[in-house]
């Protein structure tokens, strides 16, 4: 009990000091996920079936891509599979959706 007290108090030290560099890389992944979305309206149709085509394959594209980054570097030097891809592209997911839920909620 004491160790996860004493880590979530580090954790959140250590969110609040680099709080701005978060805020950064939580706004370059909605880009991201913004330009992923762009480019498909190009290919899909604007109906309902396609936009939402759309919006799914943008908010799987850039976890699934942030998560490869780090398998395909594992099995080049390893050679066998990253054992933590799914881990690591359920966090991006969750932090990206969690964030455009928040810019959603503010747009409107």
């Amino acid at each position: 009990m004491l160790k996860q007290a004493t880590a979530l108090i580090a954790l959140s030290v250590g969110t609040i000091l680099t709080m701005s560099y978060g805020q950064e890389a939580i706004q370059l992944l909605i880009q991201a996920h913004d330009w992923v979305s762009e480019t498909l309206t190009q290919v899909f149709s604007g109906g309902q079936a396609g936009n939402l085509i759309r919006g799914l394959i943008a908010l799987l594209a850039i976890p699934l891509l942030m998560g490869l980054i780090p398998a395909v570097t594992y099995w080049v030097i390893k050679r066998h599979w990253f054992p933590y891809f799914m881990e690591v592209v359920w966090v991006v997911w969750l932090i990206q959706a969690g964030a455009l839920l928040v810019a959603y909620k503010i747009a409107t």
